[in-house]
């Protein structure tokens, strides 16, 4: 299976979407626009997850771990961590999960 973009965004929370960018068996690959004092709340999934930080300025939570992350900078979630996000800039981010996200697969609509 090979997916490129996607056309829908799909909002996550409120003043928080998101839309594939691509997909294979191996990964999933999505952009994820925050508006600035929203937030992911604390949740945990099987997948590894590669948070990349394009731009804006985002905190995490990772396990116990609170880590500032300005544009140009990468967060490594493992498989099964708590994790939350908070916007402190407006930001967008490049988040990569191995294996794909069934869930997001299912809820792209294309």
């Amino acid at each position: 299976m090979l997916k490129g973009p996607s056309q829908n965004w799909v909002q996550l929370f409120p003043g928080v979407r998101r839309r594939r960018l691509v997909a294979s068996d191996q990964m999933y690959q999505m952009e994820v626009l925050l508006e600035q004092g929203s937030e992911v709340p604390l949740h945990q999934h099987p997948q590894e997850q590669i948070s990349y930080v394009a731009r804006g300025l985002l905190r995490f939570q990772v396990g116990e771990e609170i880590v500032e992350a300005p544009a140009g900078s990468s967060v490594l979630i493992p498989g099964n961590t708590p994790h939350a996000v908070w916007t402190l800039e407006e930001g967008l981010a490049i988040d990569t999960f191995n294996p794909p996200r069934d869930d997001y697969l299912a809820a792209d609509g294309d």
